[in-house]
């Protein structure tokens, strides 16, 4: 900076003390970082406001550890507290474990039936707590949100799970406002829309006819049939040119199907999910860390089961297994291209979810997530 005198000769030495003092103020003011006050409006319409990127999160469902990976290097050093009703599957656990040691320490803050407890997650002292759409429609959540409110603790809800297609996007850009990973955040939302968008086009200029199908949650070969109406999974089936035909039979996001009434209702593709907390039960075994031959026999049991066998579509080979945590995390894309080329498998002969997959974790995850996902796995 150069202070020039328009009239120096009527300048007293008295003032250059203060004339200096002054500019040295305008050099450090110049020098030092400004934090812009973030301002954002979360998926409910509430605005959320924070002084500075948070850096102490507490998270209502301990499985979105994963979307705040997709976002950080390290996303356990954001981690003040989670709730662990809606946690991780055990390989995705172990594997976060393993290079983040520091997962081991963080503070539970409830568990089970969606409780949150207040008094552990107002101790952590967080900048930020993440809930989903499922606790601002929850009643029990309403006297926790307003005991946090009272606390002066930022709340922020995203939803990857009951309008995933909707608020997947707008979700993750949320997350990576709060936590100044904006870019990031950019970055996956060309991804998916680059494959989101190459599957529906070719879908709109053909106008095939979608296949009905019935999803069966949490497949076993016992207690038949869990399975949903419009959202999650349903938005799935419809983006990859299907019909789910339990919108028809069930009015909410979950319902129960008989046997009899699946096999009268004859669906031309029968769609399981299946996770590795079904082992113990039998049924369909999916998901990270679970071997090929171990998912191939579990869903060929299932098949094998009286009734099931006796679906058209089991019979003529149009039976899909799929890993039932793809209904809240945005990988949720690669499955879309699975079933689209099963579904259409003319119009998708090039299409490859497994690449899709890959390039989602390396791109993506800060772990590995080798697994198997779904079935068969071509």
């Amino acid at each position: 900076m150069t202070l020039r005198l328009r009239h120096p000769h009527i300048f007293s030495a008295n003032l250059l003390p203060v004339v200096l003092s002054a500019v040295l103020v305008l050099l450090i003011a110049g020098a030092a970082p400004v934090h812009a006050e973030i301002r954002v409006t979360d998926l409910v319409g509430r605005e959320v406001v924070l002084d500075q990127p948070a850096r102490k999160i507490v998270l209502g469902e301990g499985r979105h550890l994963a979307v705040l990976g997709m976002l950080h290097d390290d996303p356990v050093s954001l981690l003040a507290g989670w709730r662990q009703d809606k946690g991780l599957d055990p390989a995705t656990y172990d594997a976060y474990l393993a290079k983040f040691p520091a997962l081991a320490e963080v503070a539970p803050v409830g568990a089970g039936n969606r409780l949150l407890s207040v008094e552990s997650t107002i101790a952590l002292m967080p900048d930020l707590v993440l809930l989903s759409l499922m606790d601002a429609r929850d009643p029990q959540m309403q006297m926790p949100l307003r005991q946090l409110e009272a606390a002066g603790i930022p709340v922020a809800f995203v939803d990857f799970f009951t309008a995933p297609l909707e608020n997947t996007l707008p979700s993750l850009r949320l997350i990576g406002q709060l936590t100044g990973a904006e870019d990031r955040a950019e970055e996956f939302a060309g991804f998916y829309t680059d494959h989101l968008e190459g599957v529906m086009a070719t879908l709109k200029a053909a106008q095939p006819a979608p296949p009905r199908v019935f999803i069966h949650v949490h497949a076993a070969p016992t207690n038949c049939c869990a399975t949903v109406g419009p959202g999650v999974f349903d938005e799935f089936v419809e983006a990859a040119g299907g019909y789910n035909i339990g919108r028809d039979s069930v009015p909410g996001v979950m319902g129960n199907v008989g046997l009899e009434n699946l096999l009268a209702s004859d669906p031309d593709v029968y769609l399981a999910t299946g996770g590795a907390h079904m082992k113990a039960r039998g049924g369909l075994v999916l998901g990270a860390g679970i071997d090929a031959d171990t998912a191939a026999q579990s869903f060929a049991d299932l098949l094998d089961t009286p009734g099931f066998a006796d679906l058209r579509a089991v019979q003529e080979g149009q039976a899909i297994g799929i890993w039932h945590l793809f209904n809240d995390f945005p990988a949720h894309i690669a499955l879309i291209e699975a079933l689209a080329k099963r579904f259409h498998p003319d119009l998708f002969p090039d299409l490859d979810p497994m690449a899709t997959m890959a390039e989602f974790e390396e791109r993506f995850s800060p772990v590995e997530m080798t697994g198997s996902y779904w079935l068969p796995a071509e």
